[in-house]
């Protein structure tokens, strides 16, 4: 089974932890990028691909001096079904923007969330990337081939964690490798948290027995041997992580995540042309390139109309491999 899913991650506009919003030289006034008053909202937890993505993008939109001032805050809750009715209740605000990716088009079918995100303005896909497959440093699992005939033996029994909802990646993902590996996917005990920052805590303390999350998400502590980094999804290696991909390992599956931005509905051609000509700008920045080589990030550069007939046919997609899957 295949399933190459654009992820990567999204980015926006801008800045924040909980503070006073950050000054810049430079005010994008010359690129007609700045946008006073501009919030980005994070629908999961701190340190969730999301949050990591907005952060990271509002960073070097700052040092690019494409804005002055923006506030990123996180609002979690279903899977970023919750961000998501926020954003379409603040219909015609053109100073809102929300982060989001293939997690929230799972969650808005697994929890039959009221609102779609055909009700929002679509502005940009940024990225796409890989899911890893990880578990903790004294994880008894040392290859991906252990752990799977582990997990063939007991699918039950060994819970598998991921940072979204039934029919998002971190949930896609593991089911696609478990059929592979003759698993019945209904059998799978997966357990869904509100981003890879909650699931975090529990692969570190053996809560589940493998996570599965995006690699921007769990570099760092891959890297400080927190993590031990079983195989990777996509159709490539990472470079500078040492992890095979599933295909190499024997299981035919090759699956990547995407992130990109939303606005509310009802905001103006003006509103929507000066938040795109934001990601534009970020997306062409030296600061934005050096960061998606640093976080294992691909370029799925895509606006405006063309980005919201690729949420439609995302969420066409989602619902057919949830029911191959018998899910």
């Amino acid at each position: 089974m295949r399933l190459r899913t654009p992820l990567a991650l999204l980015g926006a506009a801008l800045l924040v932890l909980v503070g006073p919003p950050l000054l810049t030289t430079g005010s994008g006034a010359e690129t007609g990028t700045h946008i006073p008053g501009l919030r980005l909202m994070v629908p999961n937890t701190p340190g969730g691909g999301y949050d990591i993505t907005a952060r990271t993008a509002a960073k070097n939109a700052e040092d690019a001096g494409l804005t002055r001032s923006v506030e990123v805050f996180n609002l979690p809750g279903a899977g970023g079904t919750v961000g998501l009715t926020r954003l379409v209740n603040e219909r015609g605000n053109g100073k809102l923007a929300m982060s989001m990716g293939l997690g929230v088009v799972g969650a808005v079918r697994s929890n039959h969330a009221p609102r779609t995100l055909a009700d929002t303005t679509p502005i940009a896909r940024l990225t796409e990337e890989q899911d890893v497959v990880v578990v903790a440093k004294d994880s008894p699992y040392r290859t991906i081939g252990e752990l799977i005939d582990a997990w063939k033996a007991a699918p039950g029994r060994l819970p598998v964690g991921g940072g979204s909802s039934p029919g998002g990646p971190d949930h896609l993902a593991p089911m696609l490798m478990a059929q592979a590996a003759g698993i019945a996917p209904k059998d799978v005990n997966y357990i869904p948290f509100d981003g890879g920052g909650e699931l975090l805590a529990s692969i570190l303390g053996s809560k589940v027995a493998f996570g599965v999350s995006g690699v921007g998400e769990y570099r760092d502590q891959i890297e400080a041997g927190e993590l031990r980094l079983l195989a990777v999804t996509g159709p490539e290696r990472v470079p500078g992580l040492d992890g095979p991909t599933l295909k190499e390992s024997g299981y035919d599956v090759e699956f990547t995540n995407w992130r990109g931005v939303v606005a509310p509905p009802g905001i103006t051609d003006a509103e929507r042309g000066r938040l795109v000509r934001l990601v534009e700008a970020l997306h062409d920045s030296k600061e934005w390139r050096e960061s998606m080589k640093r976080n294992g990030w691909d370029d799925a550069f895509l606006t405006g109309d063309e980005f919201g007939a690729f949420l439609a046919a995302e969420d066409e997609r989602v619902v057919s491999v949830l029911k191959e899957l018998g899910l």
